[in-house]
């Protein structure tokens, strides 16, 4: 019977360690996800904290070792109502006739299913967003160029950065692996944060997409500054997670 029950917390420590990696963080979607208590959940973080094979954040943990991308696909599966919560909420940001700027990833396609009734000239480095938006009426979609990056599906390289320096947008909307009120918003590779920040430095607001699990710095190793006064809008609650980004200068819209 003893080693039926080590067996069953192996197995859900390593399932824990799957969803941790994947993205999930909090403890109540960890709870969710393995049908199991909240304090049954955190004993086991504080288990694996104990390896050193997580780091315990506000709420939930995540695991530590090398930053690992996600291809579209599975982000596209994390999250979910949290991301379309934010996607929603940006939407509202944007004024008609106005020309911005949506990036790659899965927050970001979000925001797009909003903009399909909208007169806007959209440019996008995401092929999918590119696609979702090409039949509406009254969108004008713009892809800059560039070479498709395997996982996000994103355009970057000379011929992206070349597009970018042409253009002024009045809004650019971010998607991020990771974002900091100091550092600004993390990427898996240099090439990837060179959009970023170009993009940002074209941009008359710059609006960053990031779910709670995104506000903490992990070991995403590729870092774009973003300029001051920039804009993030999230489901995190936290007051004293949502605090270092107020007393930093970004506006914070917070959404359910």
């Amino acid at each position: 019977m003893a080693t039926d029950l080590r067996t069953n917390t192996r197995r859900r420590h390593e399932r824990l360690l799957e969803l941790l990696r994947a993205g999930t963080t909090h403890v109540e979607d960890l709870s969710a996800e393995l049908g199991v208590s909240t304090s049954t959940v955190r004993r086991d973080l504080g288990r694996l904290g104990t390896t050193g094979a997580i780091t315990r954040t506000y709420g939930g943990a995540v695991t530590t070792g090398p930053f690992r991308e996600l291809a579209l696909s599975e982000r596209q599966r994390i999250e979910q109502q949290a991301k379309a919560a934010i996607g929603s909420r940006a939407a509202a940001l944007v004024e008609d006739g106005s020309t911005i700027f949506v990036d790659a990833g899965s927050t970001c396609a979000q925001l797009a299913e909003h903009l399909r009734r909208r007169s806007l000239t959209v440019l996008t480095r995401g092929l999918e967003i590119a696609l979702m938006l090409a039949s509406a009426p009254a969108v004008d979609v713009v892809l800059p160029g560039g070479r498709v990056a395997p996982l996000s599906h994103g355009l970057v390289g000379p011929l992206t950065d070349l597009a970018l320096d042409r253009v002024v947008v009045d809004v650019a909307f971010l998607g991020v692996d990771a974002v900091d009120p100091v550092d600004g918003v993390g990427e898996p590779s240099l090439a990837e944060a060179e959009v970023k920040e170009r993009v940002a430095q074209r941009a008359r607001r710059v609006v960053v997409l990031a779910d709670a699990t995104k506000l903490t710095r992990g070991a995403v190793p590729a870092w774009a500054p973003l300029p001051p006064g920039w804009t993030l809008v999230t489901n995190e609650a936290s007051s004293d997670v949502l605090a270092p980004y107020r007393e930093a200068g970004v506006e914070v819209i917070s959404v359910d």
